[in-house]
């Protein structure tokens, strides 16, 4: 479950960006994200706006001295990983929607991979199996 404080555009952007499915959708009579699914390798993500008083990563990081200090390492800091059938194109798609590359694609032992922060600085990271 990750926290967006404008549910509706993460969930458009995240279709747009990274592939993702949207499965569900439900949004209060002010536009309010109560409840989104998206679906990513067979997998589900849920999103939500919890308060009005929530800000993403990248909001809070422009007003607090310690979240822009934490934030400055490239890697992923409570964030989500998804498998990909293939991490190159995957990578251009989500540089074109504008995503932040936090790294370019590294070869691990457990397969390929890159670092992501999405519109409001949830950070992503997307590995292409090793074969």
């Amino acid at each position: 479950m990750l926290a967006y404080a404008d549910g509706p555009a993460a969930m458009d952007w995240l279709t747009r960006a990274f592939g993702f499915v949207e499965t569900m959708r439900m949004v209060d009579d002010a536009g309010v994200l109560q409840h989104g699914e998206l679906t990513a390798s067979g997998a589900t993500i849920m999103l939500a706006t919890p308060s009005p008083a929530y800000e993403g990563p990248r909001a809070h990081r422009d007003h607090c001295d310690r979240a822009r200090e934490w934030s400055q390492v490239p890697y992923v800091i409570n964030g989500v990983l998804v498998y990909v059938d293939d991490v190159e194109a995957h990578l251009a798609r989500a540089v074109d929607s504008g995503a932040t590359v936090l790294g370019g694609i590294e070869d691990t032992p457990f397969g390929r991979l890159y670092r992501v922060e999405d519109l409001e600085g949830q950070r992503w990271m997307f590995m292409q199996a090793a074969d």
